[in-house]
């Protein structure tokens, strides 16, 4: 069913407060302290074929898809933290009450994103997660990847250049695009709902455009000032 108010992510957890850093446990962890929807994390995959937790292809100086986790996991994350994987941030996640807003990135090889997606949704059905996680990408493949490997699961696609109803056809239930996609695209809003679909919207940071998506009653905002959001919302 869908739900009367618009909802509020983490992206790349609750890192703006202390202790804390992006896509690291920690920040789940404050997510969760706050009673937030979900948050929203990045999934990368090393050489040897190991999905650890991180945005940028490139960390502290190893690009992370020509480097073996062996190498990576000594990192440490600007909280402290060692670099997670995506198997010990699944875990943390389980035993919190949140929902796991999974971003599968990009990688230059078809083979590789499959391989990934399986690999993925494989660990998340293992844990029983199921029901916690959802799925982004800006890979259209991905997508279509997931939407035959875990078809009852939310997917969403970031990208904003495929109508609503393209994507349904395609098995993919949401659409989660960048605020200016919206601003030139106001009736994907309503299509999306029509066609039995969830909207995000990210990263939203500015307050006057939190109230306009309100508004326009899309399903969850993604943001790196949750409680800013959540505020306006109450």
């Amino acid at each position: 069913g869908m739900q009367a108010q618009t909802q509020v992510i983490a992206h790349r957890g609750f890192w703006k407060t202390e202790g804390s850093a992006q896509n690291s446990i920690t920040a789940l962890e404050k997510a969760a302290e706050e009673k937030l929807y979900g948050s929203e994390f990045d999934v990368q995959v090393t050489l040897d074929g190991k999905l650890i937790v991180n945005h940028d292809a490139k960390f502290q100086g190893f690009v992370i898809a020509e480097t073996p986790y062996k190498q990576l996991k000594k990192i440490r994350l600007n909280n402290g933290e060692k670099l997670p994987n995506l198997k010990k941030y699944l875990k943390k996640g389980k035993k919190l009450d949140i929902q796991l807003i999974l971003e599968i990135k990009s990688h230059k090889s078809k083979e590789v994103e499959d391989k990934m997606a399986a690999d993925i949704v494989k660990m998340v059905k293992k844990m029983g997660l199921e029901k916690q996680v959802e799925y982004i990408a800006f890979s259209l493949n991905v997508c279509e990847q997931l939407a035959k490997l875990t078809p009852e699961s939310e997917i969403a696609y970031l990208n904003g250049d495929i109508a609503p109803a393209e994507l349904k056809k395609k098995g993919i239930n949401g659409i989660d695009c960048h605020y200016n996609v919206i601003e030139k695209h106001p009736e994907w809003v309503k299509e999306a709902h029509d066609l039995g679909m969830k909207v995000n919207v990210w990263t939203v940071n500015k307050e006057d455009m939190m109230k306009k998506l309100i508004d326009r009653k899309v399903d969850y905002i993604t943001t790196d000032q949750p409680l800013e959001l959540k505020k306006l919302l109450e």
